[in-house]
């Protein structure tokens, strides 16, 4: 395969059956693997179940022995399952996050650079598409697709969709028209929408006008129809004899933290703010933003957790009832961390671990072995890694920034990265903003504002891991070693940021 060609001359090739459809992974990846049968190496190839609820911090796992938060399903995942402790999100925010995910490029590559909303629409803020996504490979190969729950990767456009999230001169909301999915060809899906007791969708032949609101808590109601897009009785949801790829896009634990079954709330009965709340970078006895939210919000955020937790389990237990579980790649993962009052920061698009460190558990029963490991995983990173799992190797496309972590996933071994890229964008402004890098040790990030002088901020994880102290003016040689660090990846990126400040 041309590795760069456009979305469209992709398409065209795969239709002409010019794109080979390969029967084994490639030899390099087997002999990564060490025999143990990686990629279509049984001829077979792997189901993919990808779950990431939104706002959901790393932290926010009981086994992680960090937040006091009721997770019995990832707990048990977890115990099977590969899991990156250093997982970020690398612009930690949504719709950044999802369009790196499904592109596999940065920011200034994808031109995501911010939250797809009407504010944004106007400097071409969306899903490209254009773009070779994960799901345009996979679909080429045969797969059966399936994208239930939030997608927020369209530009609002008038007449904005009547719906609460929207109003006559600001929308968040829009429909995605089915030549803008990528190769879904289910579809429950909507913008963004916050309404989590009361939540809307469009079907995958729902027009722009009529939309579906069901009355379910919506990560009950996704993973209901999860279950029964595994199950397929009667090859209603997908091609049975074909492999799928299924992405659950769950709201909760995303405010309002209100709109959570009471259920999971009497799971932390008896418990109040005070036992909840144990990490000392929260005020949470001060009058102040941050303790005033965490003392209101935190039990319930913990709550809708705990209920996302429940409906991953339930798909979980589909796909081994299904007897599917051997050959599906699970993913379970967040598009950012929340702060929930840390710092006196509401909820994420900083810096801060509890905003970028995101969950990231990996199950591929018999190839990739249940471990704990500190690699420093990118959000550009997944969709490479996830077409070298599988197989697909030779797809990937040129135009893909992220690197494939692959061999590290299936043996531990492998070139690691040395940091990882942080950055916020404000709309409008591509060479403004925060651009820092992230690494076993130390947070080190650059604030660039017109009119302002640059704005250093370090953090030593390691000896402050609640982040509590900058110490960028006691360690100057640090700054300058990681500045280096971050020249590499603005240069690699192409990132106008760089224009500004003479930075070497």
């Amino acid at each position: 395969m041309n590795r760069n060609l456009t979305r469209r001359q992709f398409l065209k090739a795969a239709a002409a059956g010019s794109v080979a459809i390969s029967t084994t992974t490639s030899a390099a990846l087997l002999r990564k693997a060490e025999g143990a049968g990686a990629g279509r190496a049984s001829g077979k190839p792997p189901n993919l179940v990808f779950v990431f609820p939104d706002q959901m911090r790393g932290q926010a796992m009981g086994f992680t022995g960090q937040d006091p938060v009721i997770t019995p399903s990832l707990d048990e995942f977890a115990r099977q399952s590969l899991v990156l402790t250093h997982a970020v999100s690398t612009y930690p925010v949504c719709s950044p996050y999802r369009a790196m995910l499904m592109t596999g490029k940065f920011p200034h590559a994808n031109k995501v650079l911010s939250n797809c909303n009407s504010n944004s629409a106007p400097f071409g803020c969306e899903l490209q598409q254009s773009d070779i996504c994960w799901s345009d490979v996979l679909k080429a190969r045969g797969y059966s697709l399936g994208y239930i729950g939030k997608w927020h990767l369209d530009a609002p456009h008038k007449p904005y969709v009547k719906c609460e999230n929207n109003s006559e001169k600001f929308a968040w909301n829009e429909w995605c028209p089915p030549n803008r999915r990528h190769g879904f060809d289910f579809w429950y899906s909507y913008g963004t929408y916050d309404y989590h007791f009361t939540p809307l969708y469009w079907a995958t032949d729902s027009p722009r006008n009529k939309p579906l609101r069901p009355k379910q808590w919506g990560p009950e109601h996704e993973a209901d129809l999860a279950i029964k897009y595994i199950r397929n009785e009667g090859g209603k949801y997908r091609k049975e004899n074909k492999p799928f790829a299924l992405v659950v896009s769950m709201n909760p634990p995303h405010t309002p933290y209100n709109l959570v079954p009471k259920k999971y709330v009497d799971m932390y009965a008896g418990k109040t703010y005070k036992d909840l709340s144990n990490r000392p970078n929260v005020n949470i006895e001060g009058d102040t933003p941050g303790g005033r939210l965490a003392r209101k919000h935190i039990k319930n955020y913990f709550a809708m957790v705990t209920g996302v937790d429940e409906q991953f389990g339930r798909i979980l237990s589909a796909l081994k009832k299904k007897g599917l579980e051997d050959n599906t790649i699970v993913v379970f993962t967040s598009d950012h961390g929340n702060c929930l009052g840390a710092h006196e920061q509401a909820t994420k698009n900083v810096h801060y671990e509890e905003s970028m460190r995101v969950p990231f558990l990996i199950r591929w029963p018999g190839k990739i072995g249940a471990r704990h490991d500190d690699l420093p995983v990118s959000t550009p990173d997944i969709y490479p890694t996830l077409l070298d799992l599988m197989g697909f190797s030779v797809d990937i496309p040129k135009q893909v920034q992220g690197i494939s972590q692959a061999s590290i996933f299936l043996t531990g071994k492998g070139k690691r990265p040395a940091s990882q890229l942080y950055m916020w964008v404000p709309v409008g402004k591509p060479a403004l903003g925060r651009r820092g890098v992230r690494t076993h040790r130390y947070t080190f990030v650059i604030s660039k504002a017109e009119g302002k002088p640059n704005e250093y901020v370090l953090h030593d994880n390691v000896n402050d891991p609640y982040q509590l102290k900058n110490i960028a003016d006691e360690q100057p040689q640090i700054v300058r070693e990681l500045t280096k660090e971050l020249v590499k990846w603005l240069r690699k990126n192409k990132d106008p940021w760089l224009k500004i400040g003479e930075l070497k």
